[in-house]
Parts: structure tokens; sequence; C-alpha cells
């Protein structure tokens, strides 16, 4: 791990899940007795310290709603993660929205939440476009992936800046002794990405107890983190629940 602290990106997709569960057939996502604000909550994040606030816009909107995106866009004061599929349509928003950075994930209507990194090798053309339009806008780029020697190097070839490592694998077997497998894959990953000239990051099911051995892992620019955040912040509140997070990748 690089000597510098690792930034966090708190994720406040499950902040509209809550909100859409009750609220999903109203005219408006916000005001009245419409709750909770997905927005207000990532402000309260930032106050917190947090980095920069994610969000998914998916196909299906089960959650974030564009216009959610638009007031965060509005209304932040550090940075917008867009997590997009690579779709023309997606595209033509971010190109529109403008946030600083996107990162580009695969998206399955049936998932629960992401499974998985982005199949670079079986769209490598659509990939190459994607990045190249953003970037062209301004726009930094990064690619979900595996932690695999070949999904590295592709996205080293596709001249994004940034990639994000699918750490779900680890997260789901971190009780296990497959844990420590998945953990040695994310580590050899981050190091030849950043040999690669790549900036690493990382996300899917970090939590308050398996950050330590991700701490481990070589050269972490960020962290992305939703669920744990927001379950934690039921008990004592957003900002807490950030600040600890924070306390906890920089031990």
């Amino acid at each position: 791990m690089s000597s510098s602290r690792i930034l966090l990106g708190v994720n406040i997709d499950h902040a509209a899940t809550l909100r859409q569960a009750r609220y999903r057939t109203a005219d408006a996502t916000c005001g009245r007795f419409i709750e909770p604000d997905p927005v207000e909550l990532a402000l309260a994040a930032e106050r917190a310290g947090a980095d920069g606030i994610t969000v998914h816009l998916r196909e299906d909107r089960r959650h974030i709603q564009e216009r959610d995106v638009w007031r965060l866009r509005e209304s932040i004061k550090t940075r917008l993660n867009l997590e997009m599929a690579c779709t023309d349509t997606m595209v033509a928003f971010a190109l529109q929205l403008k946030p600083e950075f996107a990162c580009l994930v695969p998206e399955n209507r049936t998932e629960v939440t992401t499974e998985g990194g982005l199949a670079v090798t079986a769209q490598k053309a659509r990939v190459r476009d994607t990045v190249a339009a953003l970037t062209a806008a301004g726009i930094k780029t990064s690619l979900f992936i595996d932690p695999d020697e070949a999904a590295v190097e592709i996205a080293a070839e596709l001249k994004s800046p940034f990639v994000e490592l699918h750490t779900g694998a680890f997260a789901n077997a971190f009780f296990n002794p497959v844990g420590a497998r998945e953990l040695e894959r994310l580590r050899l990953g981050a190091a030849l990405g950043t040999r690669l000239g790549l900036t690493v990051n990382a996300g899917h099911g970090i939590n308050y107890v398996n950050i330590g051995a991700i701490r481990t892992i070589p050269h972490l620019h960020e962290l992305n983190i939703g669920h744990s955040i927001l379950s934690r912040a039921l008990l004592t509140g957003i900002e807490e629940a950030v600040r600890e997070m924070i306390c906890r990748a920089n031990e």
C-alpha cells in the first residue's frame, strides 16, 4: 500500500432503494413526504470526509433515478462518479451530465447487485469506443474488472486511466480458506495494474470487517463502498459511519 491516504467514494444507491420501496410510483423523487433523499445523504457523507459520491444509474431504474443524478451534479462539492453500462444511451447521458468520473460496469436485470467484472475481452471494441468518447469529453474513465491478468492488460490497452478491481469474490469468501486466494488475486492484479500505468481502485462487498485485509492490497487509490456504510448508518448515522470507514481504511 502506498503511504498516501486511501480515498473513499461513498455509493448512495441504496438510499434510493429504500425510497423506491415505498415511493416508486410517486411523481417526484424528493420533497414533501418522500424520503429518504439520496442527495441529502450524499451531502452528509461529504461533511464527514467522503472524497466522492458514487451512483449507478441502472437501465431498470431500480434505485437511483435520472433526477437524483442531476441534483447530485448540481449539489455535491466533491466529485461525482457515475457507474454506467457500456451502452449508447448511457454514453449519451454521461456526455450531457459530464461527471468527473465514469466507471463502466456490467449490468444484468436479474442480478441483485453488480456481479463480476466487465467482460472487457468479449466487448473490447465497444469498451474502447466508450472510453474514447468519455475521455474526449473530459470524463475520467474506470473499468470495473475482475483482478485477472488478461483483464488488467486489456484495460491498459484500452487507455482507461483507472481500473476498479471487483472485490466481491474475496468478500464472499472472506470467512473460508478461499478468501486468502482471492485476496492474493487482488494483490497481484493491483501490482500489475500499477506497473502498466493504471490507477487502481477497488470496490464491492467491502465492509468494516474485511477492510483490514483490503488495506494490504498494494497501490490502492480509492475504495468505493455503499451497502456496508449505509447499513452502519442505520445505527450510527451516516456521518459517523463514513468517518469510521475512512479511519479503518487508513489505520
